[in-house]
């Protein structure tokens, strides 16, 4: 006869996975509020926190501290916590212009880095080279043997697929050939997935203070394309998990007299990605209507960059103006668009290397166009430029301890 159900093992990992879960939303819990969270007896949840604490996957910090005056009669509360230097995790990224690979606990804190600046000539030996001989020094550096190791979670961004031989089968990316090129120097478990989605992880999981009512952000990446993840209950909706490029294609201005490859009108890849940018201030380009770019560039619009006009708008440079200002009310657009469509409680931006002024021009920009609601619910990422490992780290800590319940395998 057939057997249906759910077998011990599978629940004791699902109620260990929630209490870990409770913990990483929350932060110190007691026992007490997580029984009544996951609707279980206390006994129960003694029972599951005792064993993960003897195998040190979480610890008691200490008692409750009321914050009134008389504290409540009966059975105190004792707070119980992850243990967040239990195993560390390995993370490596892989973008367009860099190569990162670093260490860090299970909360997302740096232990140890390694970057290498890439360009379109850095071939696929290269890059994955730099990945070996900066695992085997990380590790090395930091005393590390094999158990103390979560895994390594690899974060790919999208257009750097093709460049790593990581073909695109049913939609979706296959990670076999760069697998098995990395189990040819490490034994430990390996976790790949796009790299956008592990920094908008990284975004939720390890922030330093806890919000139990943050359960859905929405998360934007700029580069030479955008890239776009959102998620519920702090997950990657499904459907939009690994076609993160699909925001390039949003209509933000139709009245644009530039129309893209991909043959729209006015689309967010035409618009205001730094390639359209660029092409933006090369026509506004001259002596007369942009003198501090023009002095910048020595009078060659082959020379100009992101960084120049940045330099020259902050010098006043009227024609430069008005071309970033164009494209911040463009990005302004494209905001409310997300935001209307996802309805996030946080808008985080990655990768706009934005000063205050700049991302005070864009909230301004924001708040004309969608609302001071709006342009409340818009932050910029937390993950420094030179810790995008963290990307890699959280795929890591998601996959191979929260989903597992801290169970090995």
């Amino acid at each position: 006869m057939e057997q249906h159900g759910i077998s011990k093992l599978d629940l004791k990992r699902r109620n260990r996975m929630q209490v870990l879960k409770i913990l990483k939303q929350r932060g110190p819990t007691s026992r007490i509020d997580i029984a009544g969270t996951l609707e279980l007896t206390r006994a129960a949840v003694t029972i599951i926190t005792n064993e993960m604490i003897e195998q040190g996957i979480i610890a008691e910090i200490g008692e409750y501290k009321h914050t009134t005056e008389k504290a409540p009669r009966g059975r105190k509360k004792i707070l119980i916590d992850i243990n967040h230097h239990y195993k560390f995790a390995l993370g490596v990224v892989i973008e367009e212009d860099i190569v990162s690979v670093g260490l860090s606990t299970l909360s997302g804190a740096v232990l140890d880095k390694r970057n290498l600046p890439i360009d379109a000539r850095t071939d696929k030996e290269t890059m994955f080279s730099f990945v070996k001989t900066s695992i085997g020094e990380v590790l090395s550096d930091n005393c590390l043997k094999k158990e103390n190791i979560l895994g390594i979670g690899f974060g790919i961004f999208p257009t750097m697929y093709s460049r790593l031989g990581i073909e695109i089968v049913g939609g979706e990316p296959d990670y076999k050939s760069a697998e098995e090129f990395v189990r040819g120097y490490t034994t430990l478990p390996l976790v790949f997935d796009n790299s956008v989605k592990g920094t908008s992880m990284a975004n939720i999981d390890f922030q330093k203070s806890k919000d139990p009512d943050r359960h859905n952000i929405a998360f934007l990446q700029y580069g030479s394309n955008l890239n776009f993840v959102v998620t519920n209950l702090n997950d990657p909706i499904i459907s939009y998990d690994n076609r993160t490029d699909f925001v390039d294609k949003i209509i933000i201005d139709p009245n644009s007299d530039e129309i893209c490859k991909c043959g729209r009108r006015g689309c967010a890849e035409n618009e205001i990605t730094p390639h359209a940018v660029i092409n933006k201030l090369r026509k506004a380009f001259s002596k007369e209507n942009t003198p501090v770019l023009y002095d910048i560039c020595d009078g060659d619009p082959s020379k100009i960059t992101l960084q120049a006009a940045a330099i020259a708008r902050q010098k006043h440079d009227r024609g430069v103006r008005q071309v970033l200002d164009s494209v911040t009310n463009l990005t302004a657009v494209l905001l409310n668009n997300l935001f209307f469509s996802t309805n996030p409680q946080k808008l985080v931006l990655h990768k706009f290397n934005m000063g205050e002024s700049e991302f005070e021009n864009l909230i301004e920009a924001v708040t004309k166009i969608a609302g001071e609601s709006v342009a409340s619910k818009i932050e910029l990422s937390i993950i420094e430029e030179k810790h995008r490992f963290l990307s890699g780290c959280a795929l890591a800590i998601r996959e191979l301890f929260f989903n597992r319940g801290g169970f090995d395998a």
